[in-house]
């Protein structure tokens, strides 16, 4: 078993042509070494080309697409907000292919500084994935970018910038990979879309995070991580559970006061594509008077499991079933550890609306926290010897703010090398008083225990996570905690293919 790389600097695993700030116009004219002379996988080598050719499948269709991030005004239903976004619409952009199709999006950047897209929880080919420095050169303000890979599994996804803090805007939206041969054991479908929101609120996220660093306006911030013994925001399921204050939490980008409504009837049997797209805040959810039925985490099918409630860490995806009753219904998205809540309406027949604080009982009843459900035989991984293990351990304090992995921030951490075939395990090890949900791109693991398979995976305070995975995707692939200003101040890490 091999047990991880000698460290290395950052600035020694990206040397040649390429500096450290201005990278240049594309991935190829890169030098990829790591360990003297030891050489990574190029994102746009042979390697990754080979497998992303094997992806595609006899007519599989070119669904094209087109993202324009630019400055827009949103109303939250009341409240209007200057932010950033994909569309004027403040639910959102959805992108729908099937299986085996090949996405072509092209990206005309109309905001005034650099963006990207990363494609979350999608195991695509490595120079689609949207990571400026890393996979790509960043987009320009003022230029186009195409993004064209195949969506090899079915699923609920989302896609976001992964530049800075422009997830903690209305830069996200939805991506629906259907199956061709799903039963559809449901009667209708709803996309629901969580969120924390404070841009145009007189403040954006790049100045929270300056406050986060200066430790300034002590009132807006969560004393949690790093053992400072002042945990605020705090929840017996994760422990410490956010850093920021937001005003409003959303569903499908509207306030509790102005909620969205779902209409259906009695009986009818309805299938709810959760998303969390929230950049500091775990939801836990529930739908008054019903409990819910989990089919699917991150895409993948797990053994149905019914609850009262859901809780989702950010990144997360989940795929529920209900059976609607008679009457009208709140969906509560509930900020877990935090004071507030999204509120949405299931209504099926006559009634008023639910008010906006309704908390339903169901809330504090069973609770289901993604990643210990049994799966289904087909999406198991195959038992096999593991070759490689990899500790993370996840560390932090609010005083200074900064956040690591392994003790070291991004900038100054040597890659997890792997080789393609490989059986790879990854400890989860957190040793902050935050939890953290940790996303690894490029690939699905499987959760040590019970077998279930995510993209991302919440690690509690002071808790560890094992999880593994199959090296079958190569190139660079980001691994970091899905919370935006952890990831900024350091917490990622280069899971690299060896050549």
């Amino acid at each position: 078993m091999v047990t991880g790389p000698r460290r290395v600097s950052r600035r020694q695993v990206l040397v040649g042509a390429v500096g450290a700030v201005a990278f240049g116009a594309a991935v190829s004219g890169w030098t990829w070494a790591v360990g003297g002379s030891a050489r990574l996988v190029a994102p746009d080598g042979t390697a990754a080309a080979s497998v992303e050719a094997a992806r595609r499948r006899a007519g599989g269709r070119t669904i094209p697409a087109t993202l324009t991030p630019r400055p827009v005004s949103l109303d939250l239903g009341g409240p209007t907000v200057s932010t950033w976004g994909y569309t004027d619409s403040p639910d959102g952009q959805v992108i729908r292919a099937r299986a085996g199709d090949l996405l072509r999006v092209e990206v005309d950047n109309r905001l005034p500084v650099d963006t990207s897209v990363h494609w979350h929880g999608v195991a695509l080919r490595n120079d689609m994935d949207g990571v400026p420095g890393l996979t790509q050169a960043p987009i320009p303000a003022g230029a186009r970018h195409t993004y064209a890979f195949t969506v090899p599994d079915p699923g609920t996804y989302f896609f976001h910038p992964h530049t800075g803090l422009q997830l903690d805007r209305a830069l996200h939206g939805v991506l629906i990979v259907d199956d061709p041969a799903e039963p559809g054991r449901y009667d209708a479908e709803w996309i629901v879309v969580l969120d924390d929101w404070v841009d145009g609120t007189g403040r954006t996220p790049d100045e929270v995070l300056t406050g986060l660093r200066s430790m300034g306006a002590m009132g807006d911030m969560a004393m949690a991580g790093g053992g400072t013994g002042m945990e605020r925001y705090v929840s017996p399921l994760l422990g410490g559970t956010g850093d920021v204050a937001y005003p409003w939490y959303l569903v499908n980008g509207r306030v509790p006061t102005a909620p969205v409504t779902f209409t259906g009837r009695p009986r009818q049997r309805v299938r709810l594509r959760l998303v969390n797209a929230a950049a500091d805040t775990a939801f836990r959810v529930a739908l008054g008077g019903h409990r819910l039925t989990l089919t699917h985490t991150d895409g993948w099918s797990v053994t149905p499991t019914d609850a009262d409630a859901l809780l989702l860490g950010m990144g997360e995806r989940a795929d529920v079933t209900v059976t609607l009753a008679d009457g009208v219904f709140p969906l509560v998205a509930s900020a877990e550890g935090k004071s507030g809540q999204a509120v949405a309406v299931v209504r099926t027949g006559a009634g008023d609306a639910p008010p906006a604080d309704a908390r339903p009982g169901e809330l504090d009843q069973a609770v289901l926290v993604t990643g210990a459900q049994p799966v289904p035989d087909a999406v198991r991984l195959p038992d096999r010897a593991v070759d490689r293990t990899h500790d993370l351990v996840l560390d932090g304090a609010m005083m200074p703010y900064r956040w690591t992995i392994n003790g070291a921030d991004y900038a100054h951490s040597a890659p997890l090398t792997v080789r393609q075939g490989e059986r790879v395990r990854l400890r989860l090890i957190n040793r902050s008083a935050m939890f953290h949900p940790m996303h690894v791109h490029g690939h699905t693991f499987a959760v040590v225990g019970s077998g279930t398979r995510k993209d991302t995976v919440i690690v509690p305070a002071r808790q560890t996570v094992t999880v593994d995975l199959d090296a079958d995707n190569p190139g660079q692939w980001m691994t970091h905690c899905h919370n935006p200003y952890h990831a900024e101040t350091g917490m990622m890490v280069n899971l690299a293919y060896l050549a």
